[in-house]
C-alpha cells in the first residue's frame, strides 16, 4: 500500500481493492460492472473526505511525502534545466536548488526548496531547512538573472531554516535578511509558489515576490503549528489545536486580501495523486502572472514589489485601529 495519512487510509484501501479486482479480470471473468460500482463509491468518498479537511489535516497534506517537490515541477513544468550550485563562499547547499531553464521558449531562474523521498535523500537535503549557503546561493542566481534581464520563479516547501549552531555560526539570520533587501529591488519579475509547507523565514527569504501563490493544499505561517504549540502549551502535541489557531491555509490566508495572488487548484486529493495535472495547472498561472508582469518596467517591478509587502503592515495597522475603536466604544457603552 503506498504511504498514506491517517485520514486518507479507507481511500487507499479502496483503491487497492480496485486495483487487486482489475488483476483478477481476464476475458473469461469479467468484474466490469462491479469495478464502475468500486469506482463510484471512491470517487464519492474521496470527495466527502477532501470536502472537510481540519486545518491540521492540511497541513498533514502539505507535508505528504508524496507530494510533489520542485524538482518535479521542473520536470514537468520547464524545459533545458541546468542547475548552478555554491555560494562562492563556503559550500553547496543541496536543500535549495538553484539554476536555469526555459518556460515555453522563455529563459528564466528557478529557485526552490527539495526535500527527500528516502531516508538517504532526506539526509542529504536537510528535509528541505536551508543553510546560510543555500540563501547566499539563491542570491547569486537572482543576481545573475536581474543581470540577464530574467523573470525568476521560486517554489517554496520549508519547514523553516536549518537552526543549527553551525548554520547560525556562518549568519544565518543575515543571510536571510540580506535577501529580503536585495529581493525586494530586483528588477526582474519575481513569482513566488508556496508548494508545500511555507515556514517562517526560511520560506521569506525566497518569497518576496511580484507574485505570490499557493497550491491549494500548502500551508504558509510564522511558525509550524508544533513549534507554536510548544510554546504556548508547552506540549508540541497539540499541534492540531495550534494549527486553528494559526489560520496557516490557502484558503485562509486569501481570505486576508493582500498576502497572496493567487490559489493554485489542485487535483482532488492532492497533488500527490496526479503530479502532472498538478504540474499543469501551476505552469497556466504561471505564464499568466508572468505575462502580466511583462508589461511592466524595472522600476514599476519594484514599485509594485515594495507596495505589495507595505499595504501587509497597513492592514494590521487597520485592524489594530478598529480593535481600539471597539474597545472604545464598548468602554463608553
Amino acid at each position: 500500500m503506498q504511504a498514506c495519512l491517517d485520514f486518507e487510509k479507507p481511500l487507499v484501501e479502496l483503491e487497492q481493492k480496485i486495483r487487486e479486482l482489475r488483476g483478477f479480470s481476464t476475458e473469461s471473468v469479467d468484474f466490469s460492472s462491479e469495478l464502475q460500482k468500486l469506482e463510484t463509491k471512491a470517487e464519492k468518498l474521496r470527495e466527502e473526505i477532501f470536502s472537510k479537511l481540519t486545518r491540521w489535516q492540511r497541513t498533514q497534506l502539505a507535508r505528504h511525502p508524496g507530494r510533489p517537490f520542485t524538482l518535479d515541477f521542473i520536470e514537468n513544468i520547464f524545459t533545458d534545466w541546468f542547475e548552478l550550485h555554491g555560494d562562492r563562499n563556503f559550500a553547496d547547499d543541496p536543500a535549495l536548488v538553484c539554476g536555469f531553464a526555459r518556460l515555453d521558449g522563455q529563459p528564466c531562474a528557478i529557485i526552490g526548496h527539495q526535500k527527500g523521498r528516502d531516508t538517504k535523500e532526506k539526509v542529504k537535503r536537510n528535509f528541505g531547512m536551508p543553510n546560510p549557503e543555500g540563501y547566499r546561493k539563491a542570491l547569486r542566481i537572482m543576481k545573475m538573472a536581474e543581470q540577464f534581464g530574467l523573470p525568476i520563479f521560486t517554489f517554496i516547501d520549508t519547514p523553516g531554516a536549518y537552526p543549527g549552531i553551525g548554520a547560525e555560526e556562518r549568519g544565518q539570520a543575515e543571510a536571510i535578511a540580506r535577501n529580503l533587501r536585495e529581493m525586494a529591488a530586483l528588477k526582474v519579475p519575481v513569482i513566488v509558489t508556496i508548494t508545500g509547507e511555507g515556514g517562517s523565514g526560511g520560506a521569506l527569504a525566497i518569497a518576496v515576490g511580484n507574485r505570490v501563490m499557493m497550491m491549494q493544499y500548502s500551508v504558509y505561517a510564522v511558525i509550524s503549528p508544533e513549534g507554536c504549540a510548544a510554546i504556548l502549551w508547552n506540549d508540541g502535541a497539540k499541534g492540531p489545536q495550534a494549527a486553528e489557531a494559526l489560520k496557516l491555509t490557502a484558503a485562509d490566508i486569501d481570505e486576508l486580501g493582500c498576502i497572496i495572488d493567487e490559489v493554485v487548484e489542485e487535483p482532488l486529493g492532492g497533488a500527490h495523486n496526479d503530479v502532472k495535472l498538478a504540474a499543469q495547472n501551476l505552469k497556466s498561472c504561471l505564464k499568466k502572472q508572468l505575462d502580466e508582469l511583462q508589461q511592466l518596467s524595472a522600476q514599476e517591478l519594484v514599485d509594485q514589489r515594495y507596495d505589495k509587502f507595505r499595504a501587509m503592515t497597513i492592514m494590521q495597522d487597520e485592524k489594530i485601529a478598529d480593535a481600539a475603536e471597539d474597545s472604545q466604544d464598548s468602554s463608553e457603552g
